[in-house]
């Protein structure tokens, strides 16, 4: 192990026969020791290499693309990923630990909540566009990946609930608190927070969806920045206090 723990810090990417020849054994006496190279590794408790964490979140897309992650493999993850079964369960314990990685990673949850939390008691008219294009700025050109956590988040799967509840259900509650302290200081009409909220990421999320669909069918959609601040732009003009007479 000491021959091992040297070798790899100089090159992580040591071989057995390597590791073998430095300590001076065979490869039968190294496995004997140690059934595989992933092995030793967690018994040297060496950190995986800086972009590990990166390749597997990367390959989880790729996988979640084509199942469900009730039906992935997390064996069939660490070959993607190129790392080493040991590795992945280091880094991530189980699928609530991946899928909250992934959400964390990919979706506009923390963005968008760190926008709120900043925003303070300023007025809708400045934190909604901000928002908005904080949640366009993070997804877009990502479709595939947002269709792949809409069906993973929908699905709400054991292993899914907490997971979601600690990054999508703190980023909406933060959401719907900012609003409800909104409504009651008369800047937005008064209806219940949530349907606030899903009325603002509904269109949006619905029009980066739509996005790719539509241009297969050559139905001309404009899209950019612009497009995601006339939602924000809709949505504030319906939200206004004096439109709600016909509420």
């Amino acid at each position: 192990m000491d021959e091992a723990a040297r070798l790899l810090s100089r090159d992580r990417q040591s071989s057995v026969d390597a590791i073998a020849t430095a300590a001076g054994v065979s490869r039968t006496t190294f496995y004997r020791a140690f059934p595989s190279r992933a092995e030793l590794l967690q018994a040297l408790e060496l950190q995986p290499e800086p972009d590990t964490r990166q390749r597997i979140l990367d390959a989880s897309v790729r996988v979640l693309r084509s199942q469900t992650l009730k039906d992935l493999s997390m064996d069939e993850l660490a070959s993607e990923a190129g790392v080493s079964r040991a590795n992945l369960y280091r880094l991530y314990p189980g699928k609530a630990a991946l899928f909250r990685a992934i959400l964390l990673a990919y979706s506009p949850l923390e963005p968008v909540t760190a926008v709120f939390a900043r925003a303070g008691g300023r007025p809708p008219e400045e934190v909604i566009p901000e928002v908005v294009l904080t949640a366009y700025r993070t997804v877009a050109g990502r479709s595939g990946v947002l269709r792949t956590l809409l069906l993973e988040v929908t699905s709400m799967t054991p292993d899914l609930t907490q997971a979601f509840a600690e990054t999508g259900l703190r980023a909406f509650g933060t959401f719907s608190g900012y609003l409800a302290a909104q409504m009651a200081a008369g800047r937005l009409r008064r209806m219940h927070p949530m349907l606030a909220v899903q009325s603002l990421v509904g269109g949006l999320m619905f029009h980066l969806l739509a996005g790719p669909v539509l241009d297969q069918a050559t139905i001309e959609v404009p899209a950019g920045e612009e497009v995601a601040l006339q939602f924000a732009g809709i949505w504030l003009r319906g939200m206004r206090p004096e439109a709600a007479g016909g509420y």
